[in-house]
């Protein structure tokens, strides 16, 4: 049913940095298009409004800046196929509006898959051996560093979406999601530093929270996480469009952050 649907990018060999790019494609294979109620018009605007446009790149620009490359864990395919940070049970908030870890309804709301469709099939194909992959990604890097540091690298559009559980808080430029077990206070503030000049920052809003694979989520404090969002308007036209200067500078402000994180673990 499916070939690879992810890369890992390899950086230097004592970095214990992950940037994990989960959304930034608009690839749906066609057996999974095949499922998907909307006309291709639709789809494409689903698309620009769902995907984290751009984000892939800037990574690309922090990976080629930072003077130790960080490694980069890559989704490949949209997240209307799977979405891969989102608990594959009822631990997911976003099920209430049909965004669990198959999408069932659209950012407005819409019906995107029939009634009573069956997830099971593109979660074993997709959903689980991604999952698998980035748990394995996490303990390469502790087995080489000690510890694993996983920042998450996406965007959110300027304006709330329908879809959105948490919409009506501030819409920063740059919001940080952190998580009281995974992100400790050392790697935020290198964030605050990074990412202080793009005209104001928040933590967690309108989104929250990191994605650790759920191997270590809770349980293993060498494995350290944080999000970046990053609001469209700051690099690209809304929605969909091209990016503009705002993108490189982000990839350098994520490689200073990159930069911050020191090769060995503490003492």
């Amino acid at each position: 049913m499916t070939s690879r649907s992810y890369d890992v990018l390899a950086g230097a060999p004592d970095s214990p940095v992950l940037l994990h790019v989960p959304h930034s494609s608009r690839v749906i294979p066609p057996d999974v298009r095949e499922g998907i109620l909307l006309g291709d018009g639709e789809l494409d605007r689903e698309l620009d409004h769902i995907t984290d446009a751009h984000t892939e790149e800037i990574a690309a620009v922090a990976a080629a800046t930072a003077g130790t490359a960080p490694w980069r864990f890559v989704n490949r395919l949209s997240r209307l196929v799977v979405d891969p940070e989102r608990f594959p049970d009822e631990r997911e908030e976003m099920l209430a509006v049909g965004m669990g870890a198959v999408y069932t309804r659209t950012t407005h709301r819409a019906a995107l898959r029939p009634a009573g469709f069956d997830p099971g099939p593109l979660i074993d194909a997709y959903f689980t051996p991604y999952a698998e992959a980035m748990a394995a990604a996490v303990a390469e890097r502790l087995a080489a560093t000690g510890r694993a540091v996983i920042v998450d690298v996406h965007s959110y559009p300027t304006g709330p979406l329908p879809y959105e559980l948490h919409g009506e808080g501030p819409r920063p430029p740059v919001c940080l999601g952190t998580d009281a077990f995974h992100t400790p206070p050392a790697l935020l503030d290198a964030a605050r530093e990074a990412f202080g000049g793009f005209g104001g920052l928040e933590t967690d809003t309108p989104f929250a929270g990191t994605y650790v694979p759920l191997a270590y989520h809770g349980k293993d404090p060498r494995v350290s996480a944080l999000m970046i969002e990053i609001r469209r308007d700051v690099y690209m036209s809304e929605p969909g469009g091209a990016a503009g200067p705002g993108a490189r500078a982000l990839g350098a402000a994520l490689a200073a952050l990159v930069d911050a994180v020191p090769t060995h673990p503490p003492a």
